[in-house]
């Protein structure tokens, strides 16, 4: 894994949309994996300035979300289709039809997953997927104990997820306890993996997942099996692994030589 530690969350959102638009620059159809939560959303608003400056287009790219709450339509606000609507696809040049969140209002989730399935492969798989991660180490809604070689299918929320994510509803509003999500074998298909990460709170779960064992306790600890995935994360989510002086000095040596063969 390539450990990135930067300053503070700017910082890691701009070098994160950065990875994005030189993906885009590089292949105007790609696919991507994207996610939600409160992680992503200055990366975005990097890549909505990137596309009003020109430098990028999302006219011939296909995206597949990460994860959507069962039992919520597209169109209720607490939603994930809502929120990457919100948060990006209402201000970019995106086909809409090509951008594709699991369907949590679907009749029969366990056919829905295999359909989700299908569709990333009928695709030609992800090019790059976008993670953030949770305080007990999930990816997606992969909580753990979920298989580290999972498919998209349907998960019950731990209640550490729910009570993390109950800020987001209301008192009197349904909060959903189950979820679609892609598996931990199906992230490990994208051809690039970006996990952000930021703040003191998870960094006992940036510890699991770079210092720790391969484990299911840790679902994001399954991203060291990948060729290349990327963690992107601040000082203070970085702030319980051994030897962060030594990531830094990796990561300054990573970028001299891609200075060199650029």
């Amino acid at each position: 894994m390539q450990i990135v530690i930067l300053k503070d969350s700017a910082e890691v959102a701009a070098y994160g949309a950065n990875i994005f638009i030189k993906q885009l620059q590089k292949k105007p159809d790609s696919v991507l994996g994207l996610a939600t939560g409160s992680t992503p959303v200055l990366l975005y608003q990097g890549l909505i300035e990137a596309f009003e400056a020109q430098l990028i287009s999302f006219e011939n790219v296909t995206s597949f979300n990460l994860d959507e709450y069962l039992g919520l339509e597209g169109t209720h606000p607490q939603s994930y289709r809502y929120f990457m609507n919100e948060q990006l696809f209402d201000h970019i040049d995106i086909n809409k039809m090509q951008t594709h969140v699991p369907p949590g209002d679907a009749e029969n989730p366990l056919e829905a997953c295999q359909g989700y399935e299908q569709q990333i492969e009928a695709a030609g798989g992800i090019d790059i997927q976008l993670l953030g991660i949770g305080r007990n180490g999930h990816i997606g809604f992969n909580e753990p104990s979920s298989g580290l070689m999972s498919r998209t299918r349907v998960k019950t929320l731990t209640k550490a997820t729910i009570e993390d994510n109950a800020r987001f509803f209301k008192d009197d509003e349904y909060q959903p306890h189950l979820s679609i999500t892609m598996g931990i074998g199906t992230i490990l298909d994208a051809r690039k993996v970006v996990l952000l990460a930021t703040g003191e709170n998870k960094a006992d779960a940036i510890l699991a997942t770079v210092e720790g064992p391969l484990m299911a306790a840790c679902p994001a600890s399954a991203l060291q099996l990948h060729t290349d995935a990327v963690l992107v994360i601040d000082e203070a989510a970085a702030s319980k692994l051994s030897d962060r002086d030594f990531y830094k000095h990796i990561e300054i040596e990573n970028q001299k030589l891609l200075a060199q063969l650029s």
